[in-house]
């Protein structure tokens, strides 16, 4: 069965954004989370654009391959200025959740209003044996409270951004975490957790 993981950049303090982040201004001012993503020498096999270090090509590369679909919450939809009415990834269909209409939804995107279990439920038929990918810090709670997550990566850039979103949000209780892997790269430390039940 494919898994359902969440793959984010995240400063040492725990933001996913910088500061202001929305419509027009993307993930904030002065966030400096993605620079690791064109700071390197090997190009990207997935994303077009992208040089990274070799470390981090290879992580990345990895986990993007793994992806068939992309669950992404309102506010990074809306942030990410609706991915140009297409997917943050080359390939992988686009669910968005959100509890209010989105009018501008297009052909290629698909609007859940009925919770998280029915986003993960309708990415996992799309992703066929691949995996569902998570986007944004409150489908990923909404995701850890259900039970629903397998894995957390965080790509943690050594910054302290002071404000913006803040990646986790308030669980109903703990959830443990099991590190898998740790990959120091320049820039940023790829942390890969497995999600222990």
């Amino acid at each position: 069965m494919s898994k359902v993981i969440s793959s984010h950049a995240v400063s040492v303090d725990g933001y996913i954004t910088g500061r202001e982040p929305g419509p027009g201004r993307g993930l904030g001012a002065g966030s400096m989370l993605f620079d690791w993503y064109f700071d390197g020498d090997v190009p990207s096999r997935v994303f077009d654009g992208f040089r990274q270090s070799e470390p981090s090509a290879r992580v990345f590369d990895a986990l993007a391959s793994r992806i068939g679909a992309v669950v992404a919450g309102r506010n990074t939809y809306e942030d990410s200025d609706r991915f140009g009415g297409g997917s943050p990834h080359p390939t992988a269909r686009l669910f968005v959740l959100s509890h209010r209409p989105a009018p501008e939804i297009t052909e290629r995107q698909t609007l859940i209003t009925t919770g998280i279990a029915d986003a993960i439920a309708a990415a996992r038929e799309a992703a066929g044996d691949k995996d569902v990918a998570l986007m944004g810090g409150g489908v990923l709670t909404e995701g850890l409270a259900a039970g629903l997550v397998d894995e957390v990566i965080l790509h943690q850039v050594p910054i302290l951004l002071g404000e913006g979103r803040p990646f986790f949000r308030e669980l109903p209780e703990h959830v443990h975490l099991r590190l898998v892997d740790a990959v120091p790269a320049p820039g940023v430390t790829h942390l890969h957790y497995a999600v222990e039940r």
